[in-house]
């Protein structure tokens, strides 16, 4: 008698678990569950960086306080830029010919972003911070011409410096991997004598 009683408890467990479990899983609409938004990216993408830089965003070469170093997961501590060495109202510089996305102020910082077409779809876009931008939104500027300056405040390290930072569509990059080897190995100029001309 008591084995009649609870035989049908015996079925509609597993029956029950075999309805909701799964991805197969349906909200009460019957539209399946929405997937979550996609996380942003730090790893490098699937498009190589060209070597499109042509200029430094600073005059000479200047010295990286704080290198690129992203972070373990996309909402982990991280460094998803390079921060130069700058002094205070130093002229910023376009690395490589593109368009002015974005020339105004982020949390009270002064923000330039420049898209660099032909470096892909979607293409690279630069940025520099904090600079007093002296380019506006639309502007073309060609490699080494003059964004801004640098502002003596609001800048993320102990000292004056320019944060800049590389990224295609959502995901960071290496800003130093845009400059070509050519660029980065140059060391200081040096001025070389000119054989047969006496000394001054």
């Amino acid at each position: 008698m008591r084995t009649k009683r609870y035989a049908h408890l015996v079925w509609a467990v597993p029956l029950g678990l075999l309805l909701t479990a799964g991805p197969s899983a349906r909200h009460a609409d019957g539209a399946p569950p929405a997937a979550p938004p996609p996380a942003p990216s730090v790893a490098p993408s699937a498009a190589p960086v060209p070597s499109a830089g042509r200029s430094w965003p600073l005059a000479g070469r200047p010295a990286v306080l704080r290198a690129w170093d992203p972070p373990p997961t996309p909402y982990a501590r991280g460094h998803r830029g390079v921060d130069l060495a700058a002094r205070p109202s130093a002229p910023v510089l376009a690395v490589a010919a593109g368009r002015v996305t974005f020339a105004g102020r982020v949390a009270g910082r002064g923000v330039v972003s420049v898209d660099l077409p032909g470096t892909g779809e979607p293409p690279l876009r630069t940025t520099y911070e904090p600079v007093l931008a002296s380019v506006r939104t639309g502007d073309e500027v060609a490699a080494g011409e003059v964004l801004g300056t640098v502002e003596p405040t609001g800048s993320h390290c102990p000292v004056t410096c320019v944060h800049w930072g590389l990224r295609r569509d959502g995901t960071y990059l290496d800003p130093l991997s845009l400059l070509p080897p050519w660029l980065l190995d140059a060391g200081p100029s040096v001025l070389l004598p000119v054989l047969g001309t006496p000394p001054p």
